[in-house]
């Protein structure tokens, strides 16, 4: 795992986890979680000025992939049932996505991501969807659209503009719920090829893209 500089793209510090990291989020402002897909479980850690410094770790009861927040507690994604759970910090189940009777409607979703206002956005790269839930993960609204191929990362820049990335399209892809409408922000010709999962930084209002097979971040500025 590393922390690295968004103004240089300098490497501040490096921690070794048990198994290879999945998906991060931050929790608060200076704690991270990381999901450890293999051993089942989220290694928690501190922020320390420049360096990283582990903390508790949550053990889960399946191959765990999205990681979010929900106020204090955690949001976690699973490709098999539950689907998806609410866990606090110290591992406690709260919510579990198949006990509202709709076990059939995700495939896989691997990443999630939390909108300002609390809602809960989850991308299922198989069945091509976008699911917007609440805290308690019910089902408010689910988004389809031939942009959509192999949906992957997703970030929330408001509660109207939400960014995913589309690998089967080579695309970043804008999704704004109110008008039930997506747009391609940026393509191939802008130098995007199969982007897996991206961030949002608010201070600079820039938009941080992983693609597949790459060692490389790719930054573009939102405007």
């Amino acid at each position: 795992m590393e922390l690295v500089s968004r103004q240089t793209g300098k490497v501040l510090s490096q921690l070794d986890l048990e198994d290879g990291p999945l998906r991060v989020c931050l929790v608060g402002r200076d704690r991270a979680a990381v999901t450890l897909r293999w051993v089942q479980k989220v290694q928690l850690m501190k922020i320390k000025g420049n360096k990283l410094v582990k903390d508790k770790v949550l053990k889960v009861s399946y191959s765990v992939y999205g990681i979010t927040t929900s106020g204090d507690n955690l949001v976690v994604t699973y490709i098999e049932q539950p689907w998806l759970e609410v866990i606090t910090t110290d591992g406690k189940v709260l919510h579990q996505f198949h006990s509202t009777g709709k076990t059939q409607h995700f495939e896989f979703p691997d990443f999630i991501t939390t909108s300002p206002d609390g809602t809960l956005w989850v991308s299922d790269c198989d069945n091509n969807t976008i699911t917007k839930m609440d805290a308690r993960l019910n089902i408010l609204q689910t988004f389809t659209s031939p942009l959509l191929q192999s949906p992957h990362g997703i970030t929330a820049v408001t509660e109207d503009e939400i960014l995913l990335c589309s690998l089967g399209n080579n695309s970043l892809v804008l999704l704004q719920p109110s008008t039930n409408t997506m747009s391609t922000l940026l393509g191939k010709d802008d130098g995007i090829e199969e982007p897996y999962c991206l961030t949002y930084c608010q201070q600079e209002r820039k938009i941080f893209v992983s693609p597949v097979r790459t060692d490389s971040i790719q930054v573009f500025k939102f405007t």
